[in-house]
């Protein structure tokens, strides 16, 4: 379908639709308690850092209420830090002032929270200049240490090119939305292969291929020859064999646990990766390890002690 300038995703007010990310926010906010207690005691075991977690989807009037009541249900989960991005409602295609409220949304929601999470800044390569303006006040002159793409402009796009590079100078984690639908993507909505398009042309960079594609199996074939791509975990079903295919086909120094949080819920997402048939070496890089290994220079750029 067309994508118009500005595309929102929200309820009309007093509405009695039941939107599929506010379903699967519910499933993920009250998930039994068992099904929790099991999960969060297994976790607790582990050191567990969220790639993926957005402050939609949760209750609240402000930021930081929506912030607050995410923080309870990482507690509850042993969610130990976690990366935040993208406000409310959730834009397909930001225009530069819409982007600017998108990210101060973030800030705000984090403020209290510094200690345990971080911001990536929601940019869109439509408005090239404005987001290499808005990375600037974000991440190289302000708290944020990643950046995030969704769904403006596919990754194969040279517009990305300049994002990439100055976040690649400031250490900042890129993330990129990606998956394969099978009705057909939004126009600028990114698969794997884009992601494999881009990462060629930066052969140093790191990049984290979000979702791994929905469909995991053809996003990890598509990635799994490029060292510098990363799979991400968070959002689809917890299918058996998902972890196991990412660890032995791209090797477990290059998978992300992510929960997709705010429209997915931890305990699914843990489960993936604590049910998984793989050594607890590998949960521990999955879980920890490799995205504190990646955000290791920035973070020591900031002075904070991981």
């Amino acid at each position: 379908m067309p994508q118009p300038t500005s595309t929102q995703i929200k309820e009309t007010p007093g509405a009695s639709v039941m939107t599929r990310r506010r379903l699967l926010a519910g499933a993920a906010l009250f998930a039994t308690p068992a099904v929790q207690a099991s999960i969060s005691n297994d976790a607790a075991k582990f050191e567990v850092w969220d790639l993926h977690c957005h402050l939609a989807g949760f209750e609240g009037n402000s930021p930081a209420d929506k912030a607050a009541e995410m923080m309870r249900f990482a507690d509850r989960m042993g969610v130990d830090r976690l990366c935040v991005y993208m406000g409310y409602p959730m834009l397909y295609d930001p225009k530069p002032d819409e982007m600017r409220t998108q990210n101060n949304q973030v800030i705000a929601g984090l403020e209290k929270w510094h200690h345990r999470a971080f911001g990536f800044v929601y940019l869109n390569p439509n408005y090239l200049d404005a987001s290499l303006q808005e990375f600037d006040r974000c991440v190289r002159n302000g708290s944020m240490v990643g950046v995030k793409l969704w769904v403006a402009k596919r990754a194969a796009s040279r517009e990305l090119d300049a994002i990439v590079e100055r976040a690649a100078a400031a250490h900042a984690i890129i993330f990129q939305h990606t998956w394969f639908k099978v009705g057909g993507n939004l126009p600028g909505e990114s698969t794997p292969l884009d992601v494999a398009e881009l990462a060629r042309r930066h052969p140093s960079v790191s990049i984290i291929c979000g979702h791994t594609g929905g469909d995991w199996e053809r996003g990890i074939r598509a990635v799994r020859d490029l060292p510098n791509v990363y799979l991400d975990l968070a959002g689809s079903d917890p299918t058996a064999g998902y972890v196991e295919m990412a660890v032995r086909e791209a090797g477990a120094d290059r998978v992300l646990y992510g929960s997709d949080i705010g429209g997915r819920s931890f305990a699914s997402q843990l489960a993936k990766v604590m049910d998984a048939d793989i050594s607890d070496a590998a949960r521990r890089l999955i879980l920890s390890g490799n995205l504190k290994r990646l955000m290791t220079p920035i973070l020591k750029s900031r002075g904070i002690n991981i």
